[in-house]
């Protein structure tokens, strides 16, 4: 197998979580995906997210995962967070490096708050503490799109917020595909998800964070807003802020240092 990568569920209360895993360090890296969980778990996404994160598979046994299967109304980020430590818990991991990008930043900003004797060091990649118009806007309206399972239009305009023009043009040709493809049976799981981000803010609490951290974004970034990173990295003690210019929500796929520079972070 690919980096020995395996998937996996872990019991969390009456239900589960898909996670995957693959790598041959000891110390235990998470990753906490973005609010595209919700539409698709990483069941069925080894192969590619080994190869994705490959970096880190020589140095760290690494585990992507999930939010739990079953969600229900009202679900927040911060019930997110305690569901991951009791995930952590049940596979027997007491502490790790942790990296959260988007809605999965949200998630480990909490798990470092209420739980900080489970995260040696964190990652919060392409994410915010707080609410502003700009994610207001954004996520209010594809919260409409999922509503009116209007799939399309909301991988599109998806693609359209999150990459640089440059990356739109590769992609464009692709969009008959990917607007067809993954399509899922109900929309409940993202609206839940996208709700929780309209109503996040950890803003206040950011400077309970006491392990070191690496806030990282792109300045153009058109859905949580330009300032995010910035205001993130301001609030907490011993965090380093990455910031890279012209890109945007997809920097952590279209910076081609993106995970060398978590690597160089997390071995320093």
């Amino acid at each position: 197998m690919f980096y020995e990568a395996e998937e996996g569920k872990v019991n969390i209360g009456i239900t589960d979580m898909d996670y995957v895993t693959f790598g041959s360090g000891k110390k235990a890296f998470i990753i906490i995906p973005g609010l595209g969980d919700g539409l698709k778990t990483v069941k069925g996404t080894k192969i590619l997210l080994a190869r994705m994160y490959k970096l880190f598979a020589k140095e760290y046994k690494v585990y992507v995962f999930s939010r739990k299967n079953y969600i229900e109304e009202g679900y927040s980020i911060r019930d997110m967070a305690e569901d991951q430590k009791i995930a952590m818990e049940n596979l027997g991991i007491k502490n790790a490096h942790i990296m959260g990008i988007s809605q999965g930043g949200m998630i480990t900003q909490y798990l470092a708050i209420d739980y900080p004797e489970m995260v040696d060091k964190l990652i919060i990649g392409v994410s915010t503490s707080k609410q502003n118009d700009i994610i207001q806007k954004v996520i209010k309206n594809w919260v409409t799109l999922a509503e009116n399972n209007d799939y399309r239009n909301l991988i599109i305009d998806t693609m359209e917020k999150t990459y640089t023009e440059d990356k739109l043009k590769k992609y464009g040709v692709f969009y008959p595909i990917l607007t067809r493809v993954g399509k899922p049976k109900s929309f409940k799981r993202f609206i839940v998800q996208a709700n929780a981000c309209l109503h996040h803010n950890a803003y206040d609490e950011l400077d309970k964070i006491k392990c070191a951290t690496l806030v990282i974004g792109g300045d153009s970034d058109k859905v949580v807003g330009k300032n995010a990173s910035e205001e993130m990295a301001k609030r907490i003690n011993k965090s380093k802020l990455i910031l890279y210019k012209g890109l945007g929500h997809g920097a952590f796929e279209e910076a081609k240092d993106f995970n060398q520079q978590v690597l160089s972070f997390l071995i320093s």
